[in-house]
């Protein structure tokens, strides 16, 4: 069997088998308990089988330098600082030397645009709702904070492409740019790539030296 040479974290349900597929959700992790099919079915996703457990904060299974393509779509943003800049390093340490790490995070800076730009009574709230940084609601009792937990819809960090850029340069990566819905050369990103998630949001692309 050939070996897989391209690794996505934060997968969601987009997990192409000629990928090798993490994501974090608990729900990966207890699909296979006895019992829990219950449970999965009423507070997650149905994850394809392929989808394997796995936490880039705290390293993925894998061996380092052993991969040509790291990517990840709307999965920064869900962490705090800190746990990004450890992601990130993470993320290098995976890749052989000229590996592409592609991601796409929501854009900051066009929401601050539109937000200053709107002409609705209530700007404040729709930004608070676009950036997914604010609760309209605080979750309550035990179902409410499983859902939440379970979920992991808040944003805990958001970016901008100059920002985004100084941190993967501290990290080690070069030739870093801004990166377009399949403008990638490897055609492998094309198997993860999904249009919707790349409109209006930030992509870049970096190499590991």
């Amino acid at each position: 069997m050939a070996r897989i040479e391209y690794l996505q974290f934060g997968c969601g349900l987009c997990a192409p088998e000629s990928w090798l597929n993490f994501d974090a959700s608990p729900i990966v992790r207890w699909r296979r308990l006895p019992l829990a099919e219950q449970l999965v079915r009423r507070f997650g996703p149905p994850f394809p089988p392929q989808v394997r457990y796995g936490d880039i904060v705290r390293g993925l299974p894998v061996v380092a330098a052993s991969f040509r393509g790291v990517y990840c779509s709307h999965t920064l943003e869900h962490l705090a600082l800190d746990d990004f800049r450890v992601a990130v390093r993470h993320t290098r340490r995976y890749l052989v030397p000229g590996g592409t790490f592609r991601c796409v995070v929501p854009d900051l800076e066009r929401l601050a645009r539109d937000y200053l730009a709107l002409s609705v009574e209530l700007p404040a709230h729709w930004f608070m709702q676009e950036s997914c940084l604010g609760y309209s609601r605080r979750p309550r009792g035990l179902m409410g904070l499983l859902r939440e937990w379970l979920g992991n819809s808040r944003h805990r960090w958001m970016w901008d492409e100059r920002t985004l850029t100084r941190e993967l340069s501290a990290a080690g990566f070069t030739r870093i740019r801004r990166a377009q819905f399949g403008d990638a050369v490897d055609p492998m990103f094309r198997e993860v790539e999904d249009p919707a998630r790349w409109e209006g949001c930030l992509g870049m692309e970096c190499i590991c030296p």
